[in-house]
């Protein structure tokens, strides 16, 4: 630490790329829990005898039909899965460029993807399991 300037200098785009990981984190958590309370009001819906519903719009309470309510609970599940696999991808080539500015190797695995169903049943096959 002969230079703290350069020190410092050096260490700030490391905290200032794991502060936009950490955030990123917690914007994934906040957006899973919304998933699951549109979860929870769907399944409410499928429950529910009425043809009309009580539903929350941000701070109104709005009375709409019962596939209006599925419709719009739907469309924002939608938009919320792409939301998450959007930041859930950017986090990946985030971390692995903190652990470059760390002088550390990429993390192993971290860009694998789960089997389809097609290379499971293939997979099954090879083991001897019926698919």
């Amino acid at each position: 630490m002969e230079n703290p300037i350069k020190s410092l200098n050096a260490l700030v785009p490391v905290e200032e790329l794991a502060e936009d990981i950490l955030r990123d984190k917690s914007e994934v958590v906040a957006i899973d829990r919304r998933r699951n309370e549109n979860r929870e009001g769907l399944r409410g819906l499928l429950k529910m005898k009425e043809e009309k519903v009580w539903m929350a719009v941000g701070p109104l309470l709005v009375r709409l039909p019962k596939e209006k309510a599925k419709t719009m609970l739907n469309e924002d599940q939608r938009v919320l899965d792409v939301e998450v696999n959007k930041i859930r991808s950017e986090l990946k080539v985030k971390v692995n460029k903190l652990r470059d500015l760390e002088f550390e190797e990429p993390v192993p695995g971290l860009h694998l993807k789960p089997l389809t169903k097609e290379e499971f049943a293939a997979v099954g096959q090879v083991l001897g399991h019926h698919s």
